[in-house]
């Protein structure tokens, strides 16, 4: 049985693909396949008409099987922007039929996947529909990342609440400590463990080098 996983963020850069690093290299020391999928990005260096985007670089050396960028991430724009903006800009449809392909791709060689979202949850992939539209689709679990700051408890209540609203499965939420200092850090998370109704899956602790991260330092269950 293939497991596959949405990451979605309550705001857009709260570290969801530094968390979607760690559970691939977590899930992998259980013995699964690891693969990442993230169908669309915005940002990155273009090299020989090739849009290189750097969480893109991450997603496929934290997995444990071998794919290509364009595997990991079809739909690149060199603009940082919202897709449904950068699409209509570049002349270049977002179509969910393609994002649904490039996933079956990768269910081929892998048998636990992270996709990994752009921005929030309800990120417009186009004036009809959003990236939750493609996620309801796939019938995907979704886990929710909290940047622990100011607002977080207001945006995480309401990305739940979307997200049963639409009866899709939330497999849990992860604390991300984005800042290294927050004298109010823990009543965040005490606050967010009596209104979140998903599983805590666990809490990643502040990291200043993204590219040196131990496992053993951090405490995280892997989402169902």
């Amino acid at each position: 049985m293939i497991k596959k996983f949405f990451i979605t963020g309550t705001d857009t850069n709260v570290g969801k693909t530094i968390v979607s690093s760690i559970l691939l290299k977590k899930a992998a020391t259980y013995g699964y396949r690891t693969a990442a999928y993230k169908p669309i990005s915005s940002g990155g260096k273009k090299i020989s008409n090739i849009i290189l985007n750097n969480d893109t670089i991450i997603l496929q050396k934290s997995s444990s099987i071998q794919l290509s960028k364009k595997e990991i991430n079809p739909i690149a724009f060199f603009e940082c922007g919202p897709p449904h903006i950068l699409s209509y800009l570049a002349n270049h449809h977002i179509k969910q039929r393609d994002m649904s392909l490039g996933l079956k791709k990768i269910e081929k060689k892998s048998n636990w996947i992270i996709i990994e979202g752009a921005g929030g949850w309800y990120t417009p992939l186009s004036y009809q529909n959003t990236f939750s539209d493609w996620v309801k689709k796939e019938k995907l679990t979704v886990v929710i990342i909290i940047a622990i700051k100011l607002g977080c408890i207001n945006h995480a209540i309401l990305t739940e609440k979307a997200i049963f609203s639409e009866h899709i499965k939330c497999g849990g939420w992860i604390a991300n400590n984005i800042n290294p200092k927050n004298k109010y850090n823990i009543d965040y998370i005490k606050t967010l463990l009596h209104y979140i109704k998903s599983p805590f899956l666990g809490e990643i602790p502040y990291l200043q080098d993204h590219t040196q991260i131990d496992l053993s330092s951090i405490s995280i269950i892997l989402p169902q």
